[in-house]
C-alpha cells in the first residue's frame, strides 16, 4: 500500500502515513537512565532535523526516566522494548508517544494482551518490528533460510496477533542487513497491508558502508512510493544518521528546503585545501535550513567558475585564494582562509 494510501498514525505531535511528509528517525546511544545526557543528545538531533527519537529501555529505571526526558524535548519519544512486557507498560505509563515491540519475544499472548490493553487505553501507537536475524524457527523451516517472503510473513503474523486483540494503531518495521532482500520484502508487504511502514537497512555498518547500503536500499524503496518514516542506521554518532537521511530524501525529491552543497573532486590542478573547505561549508550550512538554495564549492579554474555560476552562490578556488560567485556573477576575490566566512556572511543576509 503506497504511502499516499497508508493509514494515518499520530505519534505525539507528528503524523505519519496517508501521504504526510516522510519523518526522519534516529535512536539515542546514551544510557536512557542518564536523563541529562539523553536530553542533550536528543536536542542536538532535533536541531539537526530529527523528527522522531527512540530510546532503548532495558531496565525499569530507563522506563521511569522517560517522563523526565519527555518534558524537556519537543519531538515524539519512542520506547524500544525487548523481552520484558512490563517495561513496555512502564514506558507507556511514563508518557512515551509510541512503543516498539516484537510480539514474538515478549512472552505469552497474555503478556502481549497486557501491553495492547494499555496502548489501547492511552491510544499509543505500537511499532511492530521484525528483523531478518530474529525470524522464528517455523518460518525458517518453511522457507529453508531467511527470505523476504519469510520476513513479511513473520511481520504480518505479529500484526495479526495485535489486530485480533482489537487494536490497529500500528506501524510496521521489517529490516534486514541484506539490502536487496530488504527491498524485496518492502515491495511484498506494501501489497499486503495499509499500515504505515518504517523503513531502514538494519546493521548497515560504519559511516562509509552504512551510507552506501542505506542510500541504495532506501532509495530503491522510497522511490517506489513505499515508506512513511525512515532511519539510516549507522555505526557512528546518531547525528550522522540525520545528515544522511535528509540528503537521501532531498536527493529523491521527497523533501525540500535546506542548502544543497555541490563540490568537485580534487585533482592535480587544485591549489587550495578543497577537501577541508568543502567539509567546513557542508557543516556550516546546516544552520540555514530555512534557505532552499544550491551552494557550490569548486577547486580550480577549469570547471570551477562555470559550475559555481550554475549554483545560487559559490566559491571557486585559485592559488591560495578564491572567487565568490553569486547568481552567476563574480563578486570578489578573497584569500583562501576567508572564503568560508565570506560565504557565510552572504548566507546570513540571503533574501534580505
Amino acid at each position: 500500500m503506497f504511502r499516499d494510501n497508508t493509514k494515518e498514525v499520530k505519534i505525539g505531535n507528528k503524523v505519519i502515513g496517508a501521504g504526510n511528509p516522510i519523518m526522519i528517525q534516529s535512536m539515542t546511544n546514551t544510557k536512557t537512565e542518564d536523563v541529562e545526557a539523553t536530553v542533550a543528545q536528543i536536542k542536538e538531533l532535533e536541531a539537526a532535523g530529527c523528527d522522531i527519537i527512540r530510546c532503548a529501555i532495558p531496565t525499569i529505571e530507563a522506563a521511569e526516566a522517560l517522563s523526565k526526558i519527555k518534558e524537556q524535548i519537543n519531538i515524539p519519544l519512542v520506547a524500544d522494548i525487548h523481552f520484558d512486557y512490563k517495561l513496555a507498560i512502564a514506558a507507556m505509563e511514563n508518557g512515551v508517544d509510541k512503543i516498539r515491540i516484537n510480539p514474538g519475544n515478549i512472552g505469552s499472548i497474555e503478556n502481549v494482551k497486557a501491553v495492547v490493553d494499555v496502548a489501547k487505553e492511552r491510544n499509543i501507537p505500537i511499532r511492530v518490528g521484525v528483523n531478518s536475524g530474529s525470524l522464528e524457527k517455523p518460518i525458517l523451516e518453511k522457507y529453508g533460510k531467511v527470505t523476504a517472503e519469510g520476513i513479511v510473513e513473520s511481520a504480518l503474523d505479529k500484526v495479526k496477533i495485535i489486530e485480533d486483540l482489537g487494536y490497529d494503531n500500528l506501524v510496521i518495521s521489517i529490516k534486514s542487513s541484506d539490502v536487496m532482500m530488504c527491498v524485496k520484502a518492502h515491495e511484498l508487504i506494501a501489497e499486503k497491508t495499509n499500515h504505515p511502514l518504517h523503513v531502514g537497512i538494519t546493521e548497515s555498518g560504519t559511516i562509509t558502508s552504512g551510507n552506501i547500503k542505506s542510500s541504495i536500499g532506501l532509495g530503491l524503496i522510497l522511490n517506489q512510493g513505499i515508506g512513511d518514516t525512515i532511519r539510516v542506521s549507522l555505526t557512528g554518532e546518531p547525528l550522522e544518521e540525520i545528515k544522511s537521511a535528509k540528503l537521501i530524501l532531498k536527493t529523491l525529491g521527497l523533501r525540500s528546503g535546506g542548502i544543497s552543497v555541490v563540490s568537485c573532486p580534487t585533482c592535480g590542478r587544485t591549489q587550495i585545501d578543497l577537501i577541508g573547505l568543502a567539509n567546513k561549508v557542508e557543516n556550516m550550512v546546516t544552520k540555514y535550513d530555512d534557505l532552499n538554495i544550491k551552494v557550490a564549492v569548486m577547486g580550480c579554474v577549469v570547471n570551477g567558475p562555470g559550475e559555481a555560476r550554475e549554483a545560487d552562490i559559490g566559491i571557486a578556488g585559485g592559488k591560495g585564494e578564491g572567487l565568490l560567485i553569486k547568481k552567476g556573477e563574480i563578486i570578489k576575490k578573497v584569500p583562501e582562509e576567508e572564503l568560508v566566512n565570506v560565504l557565510e556572511k552572504e548566507l546570513k543576509t540571503w533574501g534580505k
